[in-house]
């Protein structure tokens, strides 16, 4: 190397400009996040229902599932700060491979792991085009109900009350107003635009930053997929990083940065 081109980045350090890092890596084994730093963690981890992801297996068995989220959530636990947040975005149940409680489920996990519950948001994405089953068809034999909603599960590591010593807050009178109103209705991302199989819209994240954060945060979506909440980070003045397993979605999220105008 030319003494002149500086320190190697690391492999593992996918992007690192305009406040947003990417790091190509396991959220399970990374080491590039030192613990206590995080202000917020905001992520939609896999649901297992056997999306087709480029580098994760979506079909584990329920069990292996839990085991996963439990070993996760405890990583995010450890990098967020005292009074860290933790918006987790899960679906309320799932019945792909059989009926399961997803959001109680992962709700119970994370304050095993030492979280503290806050609340529930529920956000209406009315996108019942999902559905795919009905079980028997007008008939009380054995219905599925279907549910066109998913939860974003607030949660702390250790104290709800954020210090706002020499912070700014940049959320609005009404969007304060409308937003602690614990039901959110805006639509889903689509998948060709985002270029990624379970895409979430930015205006998830950038609700939860404004909201749960100060300007100038640092926020990390462990599962960052196609990157919004790094893009939602960068509009929003926050110092965003993101985990992914896949290179290829590292790309996506690091053009969508790129061409975004920024603050």
């Amino acid at each position: 190397m030319n003494s002149n081109e500086g320190p190697a980045v690391p492999p593992a350090l996918f992007y690192h400009d305009r406040g947003q890092t990417i790091i190509h890596g396991n959220v399970l084994t990374t080491r590039h996040i030192p613990a206590g730093t995080v202000d917020l963690v905001v992520t939609s981890p896999p649901y297992n229902v056997d999306i087709p992801y480029a580098s994760h297996d979506d079909r584990l068995s329920y069990d292996d599932y839990l085991a996963f989220s439990r070993k996760w959530m405890a990583r995010c636990y450890r990098w967020l700060d005292t009074s860290g947040r933790f918006c987790l975005n899960i679906p309320l149940d799932k019945n792909k491979g059989g009926q399961q409680s997803v959001g109680a489920d992962l709700t119970t996990l994370a304050k095993a792991a030492g979280f503290r519950y806050h609340a529930t948001i529920i956000w209406n994405e009315g996108n019942i085009s999902r559905r795919t089953a009905w079980g028997s068809w007008m008939s009380p034999s054995a219905p599925f109900v279907i549910a066109p909603v998913e939860l974003i599960v607030v949660l702390y590591k250790g104290t709800w009350k954020k210090p706002a010593s020499k912070k700014t807050s940049d959320i609005t009178r009404d969007e304060f107003m409308a937003w602690t109103n614990g039901l959110w209705t805006f639509p889903g991302e689509s998948k060709k635009k985002a270029g990624h199989p379970a895409p979430f819209p930015v205006e998830l994240p950038r609700r939860c930053m404004k909201l749960f954060s100060y300007v100038g945060d640092i926020v990390l979506d462990p599962f960052m997929g196609s990157g919004s909440t790094l893009v939602a980070a960068l509009e929003c003045d926050r110092r965003g990083i993101g985990i992914e397993l896949d290179e290829g979605y590292c790309r996506v999220a690091r053009e969508r940065i790129q061409k975004e105008p920024g603050i």
